[in-house]
């Protein structure tokens, strides 16, 4: 039986340093009415989708950015897109900064969250694979102080919505095989993946050309390997000196792009998702209870980073 979701990856242009939440907010609200109209269930928005790309500055106190980050949400300038998808009654995947007070202590974190149709939030997701660099690098063009600006998040979740199984990512997360696997095994049918990717990489220059061709590579085996739906959302084009990436794309369980956005400013991209299209990836070739040695896979957890084996002996 087909389990449809319509669902709209709402790719955002440049977000400027100068540029207010509220203006933000209407170019999100924008895309909310945009997708309602064409039938879409589901709204997928970009990682960090309120503001600028702000971690490509050092500030030496971290509290001088903390403008940058949402204290809670909904708040005052958020609260009209949880009434505007209540009102019409659809859902959205929101990217953020978050700052948090928790045991007695202020965190800061790279966020997701999912609402339903109701207005109401289904669940919260915080960025496990930080990339980037922590101390101050001015030689770069632009920095990427993601570890200085965040704390890493500790889990991959998944959630009952939709009429599914669905779970979250962020940009640097869907490099790593282990994001999609962990989610696989909580029968994830769809996961949600916003993301902000500078063309450019100072410290190996040498991939800018590859770029788009390994942001479709990862997702696409990420999908195809755990027979889900992938929904990866850019925020793109010259932000404030920096070229992004594009390449928002809807990506079935098969790892085929269905639909794709072909500019660099706001866009959306709209897919018809049959969440049944998992069932025979996961029954078959990617059938984990079958065919998984786990036994076989000690070194993923034990080992973080690669270890040489001993040389020959002479």
């Amino acid at each position: 039986m087909s389990r449809i979701i319509n669902v709209a990856a709402a790719q955002l242009g440049p977000i400027e340093r100068s540029h207010s939440r509220c203006e933000v907010v209407e170019r999100l609200l924008a895309h909310l009415r945009e997708a309602h109209a064409m039938g879409c269930q589901l709204v997928v928005f970009p990682e960090l989708a309120l503001t600028t790309f702000f971690p490509r500055w050092y500030a030496e106190d971290i509290a001088e950015m903390d403008a940058f980050y949402e204290r809670q949400m909904p708040g005052p300038e958020t609260q009209i897109l949880f009434d505007t998808a209540k009102k019409l009654g659809i859902g959205f995947y929101l990217g953020y900064a978050e700052l948090a007070h928790e045991a007695g202590r202020v965190h800061r974190y790279n966020t997701a969250i999912l609402v339903g149709q109701n207005g109401e939030i289904v669940g919260k997701y915080r960025k496990v694979h930080l990339p980037g660099h922590a101390a101050h690098e001015p030689w770069r063009a632009f920095q990427h102080l993601e570890k200085y600006y965040f704390e890493p998040g500790e889990r991959f979740d998944v959630w009952r919505a939709f009429g599914g199984v669905l779970g979250m990512a962020l940009c640097n997360d869907r490099r790593w095989p282990e994001t999609y696997r962990v989610m696989g095994l909580q029968g994830a049918e769809m996961i949600l993946l916003g993301y902000n990717t500078p063309v450019h990489n100072p410290p190996a220059p040498e991939h800018d050309d590859l770029s788009m061709f390994h942001n479709h590579l990862v997702m696409q085996a990420g999908a195809y390997q755990n027979g889900t739906w992938v929904v990866g959302v850019a925020k793109a084009g010259n932000e404030a000196g920096c070229e992004m990436i594009g390449g928002t794309c809807i990506i079935a369980p098969s790892g085929e792009i269905v639909a794709a956005c072909s500019t660099k400013g706001d866009e959306l991209a709209i897919a018809r998702c049959d969440l049944s299209l998992c069932d025979s990836y996961k029954n078959t070739t990617f059938n984990f209870e079958r065919h998984r040695r786990p036994e076989a896979y000690g070194l993923i957890t034990e080992r973080r980073g690669a270890v040489l084996p001993a040389p020959l002996a002479a």
